[in-house]
């Protein structure tokens, strides 16, 4: 059991659930008022939790291997700041690589508001997969 407490839990929640392919958990971390912004691609802002309850069935259906590590996080006040990677390998073969940080409004221990900042990682595929492998397993400590 965790001992993280405050804004951090929630996204401690929320990585227990991707990484369990739980799309009920995942979307019971986020609050129905939700609103999701990707300042670098407008289009792709939402509010509420369909879009997101699409999102990551469609996920995990087609990266069955999905795996999303939360490398640093940190809270101010409500806000926190999380760096992610997030690998797997779509059905087709070809990898599903991310990388980014996502910045996160907690209220009354759920997600209420997010800005996400994820990307493709560009490059060699076997240069990424090393990547993101170095990445997902480091040392939590590091």
């Amino acid at each position: 059991m965790s001992t993280i407490t405050g804004p951090l839990a929630a996204i401690e929640r929320l990585q227990a659930a991707i990484n369990a392919h739980d799309v009920d958990a995942l979307v019971d971390c986020f609050d129905p008022e939700l609103r999701s912004t990707q300042p670098t691609r407008p289009d792709r802002g939402y509010h509420g939790r369909d879009h997101l309850r699409a999102y990551w069935a469609a996920v995990f259906e087609g990266v069955k291997d999905f795996r999303g590590k939360l490398l640093r996080s940190s809270a101010a006040g409500n806000t926190v700041w999380a760096e992610w990677c997030w690998k797997g390998t779509r059905e087709d073969g070809t990898t599903f690589v991310r990388a980014g940080v996502s910045i996160y409004g907690i209220a009354e221990g759920r997600i209420r508001w997010l800005r996400v900042y994820m990307e493709p990682v560009q490059g060699d595929p076997a240069t990424i997969a090393e990547w993101a492998m170095q990445e997902l397993w480091q040392d939590d400590a590091a």
